[in-house]
C-alpha cells in the first residue's frame, strides 16, 4: 500500500460521508506532494507565510526545497514548542506562538491534534493570541507574500475576508487554502470569498474543502 492510500484510508476514518468523497479525488492526484509543494515562482529570495503550522512538516518541506524565508504560526503551546525545537538552528524559518485574523484579541483554543480549533469547541482549551494579519506583517518587515498557506480550521473565513477588505490581497501572489465546513453557512460564505478572490487571483487547483491554490493575475 503506497503512502498516499495509507492516508486516504486514515482520512476516510476520521471525516466518513461527504469528506471521505471529497479527498478521493484529491489522494488520487498525490495531491500533498504535487499540489501543496511545487511552485515554480518560489525561490530563495521568496517570502512564505504559513497559518496553522501544527508540527512544522509543510514549513520544512518548502523550506527544504526552495531555500526560502518562512514565517509559522502556531497559537497552540504544545505545537509551537515543537516547530520552535525543529527549527532552532535554521535562522531562516521563524517560529510564533500567535493566530492572525482580523483583529487583536485572545480567546481559546481547543487542542485536538491537527483539528485543533477556535471555532470548533472540541479538546482541551487553553488561551489563544491573535493578531490583526496586516499589523503583524508590518511588524515583521513583509511587504509582498509569494505564498501564504492558511489552514486554520474554521479561522479562514474572518482572515481572508479582512485580507480582502483591507487590500492586502494585493501583495500575495500564492494562496494556498483549506476551507472547513462544520458550521452553518460555511458553503455561501466560502462561495463570497472565492468570488472575492477571483477579481485579483485565479485558482490553479482547487478541490472543494480537502486544498486550493490562487495565484495573483
Amino acid at each position: 500500500m503506497n503512502i498516499a492510500n495509507s492516508i486516504r484510508k486514515q482520512w476516510i476514518k476520521i471525516f466518513p460521508g461527504p469528506q471521505a468523497k471529497r479527498v478521493k479525488p484529491w489522494f488520487a492526484a498525490d495531491g500533498d506532494y504535487r499540489h501543496r509543494l511545487f511552485y515554480d515562482s518560489l525561490n530563495r529570495q521568496s517570502v512564505v507565510v504559513d497559518l496553522g503550522g501544527y508540527k512544522g512538516q509543510w514549513a520544512s518541506d518548502i523550506f527544504g526545497r526552495y531555500l526560502c524565508k518562512v514565517y509559522v504560526f502556531e497559537p497552540a503551546d504544545y505545537y509551537f514548542k515543537l516547530i520552535r525545537e525543529r527549527f532552532t538552528n535554521n535562522p531562516d524559518v521563524n517560529v510564533y506562538q500567535v493566530a492572525l485574523s482580523n483583529e487583536n484579541k485572545t480567546e481559546q483554543i481547543f487542542i485536538n491534534a491537527d483539528r485543533s480549533s477556535s471555532v470548533k469547541k472540541v479538546g482541551v482549551p487553553e488561551p489563544m493570541h491573535f493578531r490583526k494579519f496586516d499589523e503583524m506583517m508590518k511588524e515583521l518587515q513583509v511587504q509582498q507574500v509569494d505564498l501564504l498557506k492558511i489552514n486554520i480550521e474554521g479561522g479562514e473565513y474572518d482572515l481572508l475576508e479582512y485580507i480582502i477588505s483591507t487590500g492586502w490581497i494585493k501583495n500575495i501572489d500564492n494562496l494556498q487554502i483549506q476551507f472547513h465546513d462544520f458550521f452553518h453557512g460555511a458553503t455561501e460564505r466560502m462561495n463570497k470569498i472565492q468570488a472575492s478572490l477571483a477579481l485579483t487571483h485565479s485558482t490553479t487547483y482547487q478541490y472543494e474543502f480537502v486544498w486550493e491554490n490562487w495565484k495573483r493575475k
